[in-house]
């Protein structure tokens, strides 16, 4: 019934990425042409974001401008300032009657332990990748000098963008740990679209949702073999300060239409996704986030209408194809991970 598809084959959403690769650390901006009507699911216990209260019922129902997913913890908010201050000088934004305000949800991942602690996606960061998916949007005109500053050589998915300092499987520290990042999975079925994109940060062990086999994660003290993170949290049934340096974020992004009541619904429903690729997963020591983004324009009597159910339930398998895809793509050696860790 569905057919995948590659994420450039969507026009409705643009995706730009800025990445430090030096310091482990990037950014990743999800524009919206036409602006998109967004929901919301948290369920880690320490989540960094901004501007979430767009994505609740009752809130203003405003479509948002764009979704920034980016390192750097609390620190790396600081990146939607030059998104805002980029999607502004292009005239993108709300129009308050005296100046544009662009609409911007951001959530953020801890990779302060891989690569440099003190290099943080700032404001110029973030403006970095806001121009990048305004460029591939037709808003900004491309030429020689600026295609060659563009992602378009970069990996599609993998150590790119937000998901540049990404790693699973760190109860034990970062020693013990293997990288990740960020993965994609697009769908089509006629006229319908949907789109998983997803930072995979986590806490525990990746296994893969068709097969249950452990596709990264928690390893043993000489990294010759994988041991499993659930079993190693049992050990510790007493109160402890358990690393914190976690979070697994994600957009499901769809050309059907829905209100902001229904697209929570589907970004709780796409969480069932964590629960089968992670585990554990949506502990006090993550911050896990899953966005809905309806791209579908207000009044078109020709969008496109599912039910609610059939969304939900295949956002879960889009975003743990997307999971998947974020480990498969970012696998380095034991050697050059080890060399970024502290």
């Amino acid at each position: 019934m569905f057919t995948e598809i590659s994420v450039n084959d969507i026009n409705d959403f643009r995706l730009g990425h800025a990445s430090n690769k030096e310091a482990g650390t990037g950014v990743t901006v999800i524009y919206f042409p036409d602006g998109a009507t967004a929901g919301c699911d948290i369920s880690g216990g320490g989540p960094a974001s901004r501007e979430t209260p767009l994505t609740m019922p009752m809130t203003a129902d405003n479509p948002i401008n764009a979704i920034v997913l980016s390192g750097g913890s609390a620190y790396g908010l600081a990146a939607s300032d030059g998104v805002m201050t980029c999607l502004e000088e292009h005239g993108i934004g709300y129009n308050t009657g005296v100046s544009l305000v662009p609409l911007v949800c951001q959530s953020c991942i801890f990779d302060l332990g891989y690569g440099s602690s003190k290099v943080r996606p700032d404001s110029t960061m973030g403006y970095e990748a806001c121009i990048k998916a305004l460029m591939k949007a037709g808003v900004v005109n491309t030429d020689a000098s600026t295609a060659a500053n563009s992602d378009s050589n970069d990996p599609v998915q993998g150590c790119i963008g937000a998901g540049t300092g990404a790693t699973v499987g760190k109860i034990m520290g970062m020693k013990q740990a293997e990288k990740s990042g960020l993965g994609i999975y697009s769908v089509k079925a006629g006229t319908f679209t949907m789109t998983a994109i997803v930072v995979v940060n986590a806490l525990g062990d990746i296994s893969d949702y068709e097969t249950g086999k452990k596709l990264a994660g928690l390893k043993n003290s000489d990294r010759t073999e994988y041991i499993s993170c659930e079993e190693t949290l049992y050990q510790f049934m007493a109160p402890r300060d358990m690393f914190t340096g976690n979070t697994t974020i994600g957009a499901i992004i769809t050309n059907a239409a829905f209100n902001k009541a229904e697209l929570n619904k589907i970004a709780s429903m796409a969480r069932n996704a964590y629960a089968r690729c992670i585990n554990p997963v949506g502990t006090m020591a993550d911050g896990d986030t899953i966005y809905a983004a309806s791209t579908a324009k207000r009044g078109d009597s020709e969008a496109v209408h599912v039910d609610i159910n059939f969304a939900g339930t295949l956002a879960a398998r889009v975003m743990s194809a997307a999971i998947k895809n974020a480990v498969m793509n970012s696998k380095i050696s034991d050697e050059e991970f080890l060399s970024m860790v502290k």
